[in-house]
């Protein structure tokens, strides 16, 4: 398998995972409020989280999915619950308050957890299991190639966003331009999963 040949499922890797959804908010407003170092656990979470994914997808689960749109709807309800809960959290926050008691990061897992409960997510990697299968000869070799592609896809995403959030927070003085910040960054988390259901 040449670089030519895997050139588009890393170009389509990137680019879906570089607009703005649920882990692209999340890691801006986790670096807006606690920094670049404090949230690594987060973006290495949504890049594990979103490797798993591809994989998954990969190896069988779209087949899964679709004979069972049952599944594929609590999935898609779950998933939606989880984010509109993480917006509201997001939107209602005000100033970062960096004691560690009063404000954590979120976590690895809670990382992991918002990709596997993200409708953008397993749109994506679903449509990539389908769109690159020829590109590997079997399911357990297609698992691995889209896991390192959306694995190293995510890590580029979600630094980026995490830095702008960063600088952000430089600039973010008062008390009513955070409440502003996180109220749109709140709203951007709820519209992400307006798509999933049209």
């Amino acid at each position: 398998m040449s670089p030519e040949t895997i050139l588009p499922l890393v170009i389509f890797a990137l680019v879906s995972s570089v607009t703005p959804g649920g882990a692209t908010t999340m890691a801006t407003a986790s670096g807006a409020h606690f920094g670049f170092r404090r949230s690594i656990p987060l973006m290495v979470g949504i890049a594990a989280g979103l490797a798993s994914m591809a994989a998954a997808a990969a190896g069988g689960l779209a087949g899964v999915l679709a004979a069972l749109p049952s599944l594929q709807l609590a999935l898609k309800t779950a998933g939606s619950a989880y984010l509109l809960w993480l917006a509201w959290k997001v939107g209602s926050a005000g100033a970062p308050r960096l004691d560690a008691e009063l404000a954590r990061p979120t976590s690895f897992v809670g990382g992991v957890w918002l990709l596997w409960f993200n409708p953008k997510a397993w749109a994506m990697t679903l449509g990539a299991a389908a769109s690159f299968a020829t590109l590997a000869s079997g399911p357990a070799q297609l698992s691995a190639l889209l896991a390192l592609a959306f694995g190293f896809a995510a890590s580029v995403s979600v630094s980026l966003w995490c830095t702008a959030g960063t600088v952000m927070a430089r600039l973010i003085r008062t008390e009513a331009q955070w409440r502003g910040l996180n109220m749109v960054l709140g709203v951007l988390l709820a519209l992400s999963i307006v798509p999933m259901w049209l």
